[in-house]
C-alpha cells in the first residue's frame, strides 16, 4: 500500500516545473510579440519570402532591355580582317587596293568600343513564367504568415505548460505541508505509545517522496524556461520566467469552420496558380518570339582613341519549329506538376477539416474532464477532512490518512492538467480556424 502511494506521487511529479530563483515575469502576449520578431523559423520564412521576391524580379527582363558595354583590342595580318579594320575605321585609301597590300597587309590593329542593347518585344512564354513567379512569391508570403501563426500557437502552448508547472509546484508545496503535519501528529502518537513505529516510517517515506519530487521540479524549471526562451529567440542561459496563474480560458460557443482564406490554404492555392502559369508558359514556347536589338561602336587604329562610329539596329523573329521533343516533354512535366499540386491542395483541405473536427471534440472532452475533476477534488478534500478528524480520534490508520492526502494531491494535479489541456486545445483550435 505504501509503495502504491509513492508510485502515485512520483507519476504526478514527473516533468513538473517549479519556480526557480530570480524569476522574470512575462505575459503570454509579450512572449508572442517577442517570438514573432526573433524566432529563427520566422526569420527563415521571411528570408524564403524575400528569395521568392528576388526570383520574381528576375523576370523583369521580360520587359526591360539588356545593355552591355565592351572594349576590344585586336591585331591581325589576315587580309580579310585587316581590310575590314580599315573599313571600320573609315580610313581606306586608293593605295589600300594595291593587290600586294591586299594580299600582305602586315599587322593591323583595331581598338573598338561597343554598346549593345537587346529589347524583348513579344515573348509569351516568358510573360506567363513571370506570372508564375509572382504567384510563387505570394505563396511564400502566405507561408511566412502561417509560420508566424504556428509560432504564436507554440508560444501559447509552452506558456500554458509553464503555468501548469507553477500550479503543480504550488500543489506539491501544500501537499508537503500536509504530510509534514501528518508526520508530526503520527510522531506525537508514537511518543505516547498509541501507534506503531511503522506508521511513523510510512509518514516519513511520504515526506521524502514529495521532497524528492520538489527537488526534481526545481531543476526542471530551467528546461521549461529554456524551451520558451528558444521559441522567443533568446539565449538558453538566462533568467527563468514566471507567468500568470493557470486558469481556464473559456471558449464561447461559436462556429469554427475551415476557411479557404487561411494562410496555409492560400499558399497552396497560389502554388497551384504558379504551376498553372508554368503550364501556359510551356505551351507558349511553341509560338514565335520577337525581339529588337541594336549596337553602337567606335573604332580606331590607336589604343584608347575613339574614332569613327557606326550603329546597327534590327528586329528578330525566331520560331523554334522542333526542339528535339524538349518543349513537348517540358509541357507534359508542367502539367503533371500542376495536377500533383492540385491533389496536394485537396488532400490538405481534407486533413485539416478532419483535424478541426477532432479538435472541436477534444475541446468538449476537456470541458467534461474539468467538470469531473472539480467534483473529484471537492470529494477528495472532504474525504481527507473526515479521515483527518477520525485519525485524531484514533479511528483510522495512518496509511488510510496518507492515501487520502495523496489522492487529494493527485486529483488537484489532474484538474490542473485538464485545465492546461483545455487551454492548449483552445489555442490549437484558434490556430486551425485562424483567418487573416
Amino acid at each position: 500500500m505504501n509503495k502504491s502511494i509513492i508510485i502515485t506521487l512520483s507519476v504526478m511529479c514527473l516533468g513538473l516545473v517549479v519556480q526557480a530563483q530570480n524569476p522574470r515575469y512575462i505575459s503570454a502576449d509579450e512572449a508572442i510579440e517577442i517570438a514573432v520578431k526573433n524566432n529563427s523559423n520566422v526569420k527563415m520564412s521571411d528570408l524564403d519570402s524575400k528569395v521568392a521576391n528576388a526570383n520574381y524580379h528576375q523576370t523583369d527582363a521580360v520587359f526591360l532591355p539588356q545593355i552591355t558595354v565592351g572594349y576590344t583590342a585586336l591585331s591581325t595580318n589576315n587580309p580579310l580582317n585587316a581590310f575590314g579594320f580599315l573599313l571600320q575605321q573609315e580610313s581606306v585609301t586608293a593605295m589600300d587596293f594595291d593587290p600586294a597590300k591586299l594580299n600582305n597587309p602586315g599587322a593591323r590593329q583595331n581598338y573598338g568600343t561597343q554598346i549593345e542593347a537587346k529589347l524583348p518585344l513579344l515573348n509569351m512564354d516568358m510573360i506567363y513564367a513571370r506570372k508564375g513567379a509572382k504567384a510563387n512569391e505570394e505563396a511564400y508570403k502566405y507561408k511566412a504568415e502561417r509560420t508566424k501563426e504556428y509560432i504564436e500557437f507554440e508560444v501559447r502552448k509552452a506558456y500554458t505548460q509553464l503555468q501548469m508547472s507553477y500550479q503543480a509546484h504550488s500543489i506539491l508545496q501544500k501537499s508537503l505541508q500536509d504530510v509534514k503535519q501528518i508526520h508530526q501528529s503520527v510522531t506525537n502518537f508514537y511518543n505516547q505509545g498509541l501507534i506503531q513505529k511503522s506508521d511513523v516510517l510510512n509518514a516519513q517515506v511520504q515526506v521524502n517522496t514529495i521532497e524528492s519530487a520538489l527537488a526534481k521540479a526545481e531543476s526542471n524549471i530551467y528546461n521549461a524556461s529554456d524551451g520558451l526562451r528558444l521559441l522567443m529567440g533568446f539565449e538558453a542561459d538566462g533568467d527563468v520566467f514566471t507567468t500568470d496563474s493557470l486558469s481556464q480560458k473559456i471558449e464561447l460557443p461559436q462556429d469554427r469552420d475551415l476557411s479557404a482564406l487561411r494562410s496555409d490554404i492560400m499558399a497552396l492555392n497560389k502554388a497551384v496558380d504558379a504551376t498553372n502559369m508554368m503550364v501556359k508558359s510551356s505551351k507558349m514556347a511553341f509560338l514565335p518570339r520577337i525581339n529588337a536589338f541594336g549596337s553602337y561602336s567606335l573604332n580606331d587604329s590607336k589604343a584608347f582613341k575613339f574614332g569613327n562610329d557606326s550603329y546597327l539596329v534590327g528586329i528578330n523573329l525566331s520560331w523554334t519549329i522542333f526542339s528535339g521533343n524538349q518543349s513537348r516533354s517540358k509541357m507534359k512535366s508542367a502539367q503533371f506538376q500542376h495536377h500533383k499540386m492540385q491533389e496536394e491542395l485537396d488532400l490538405h483541405i481534407k486533413k485539416e477539416q478532419l483535424e478541426l473536427d477532432k479538435t472541436k471534440r477534444d475541446l468538449n472532452d476537456s470541458q467534461i474532464e474539468i467538470d469531473k475533476q472539480k467534483a473529484s477534488v471537492e470529494q477528495a478534500d472532504e474525504a481527507l477532512r473526515i479521515l483527518s478528524n477520525r485519525h485524531r480520534e484514533g479511528l483510522v490508520s495512518t496509511t488510510d490518512l496518507l492515501m487520502a492526502q495523496a489522492q487529494l494531491s493527485q486529483q488537484q494535479l489532474l484538474l490542473a492538467q485538464a485545465i492546461m489541456s483545455y487551454n492548449i486545445t483552445k489555442a490549437y483550435l484558434d490556430f486551425l480556424s485562424k483567418v487573416k
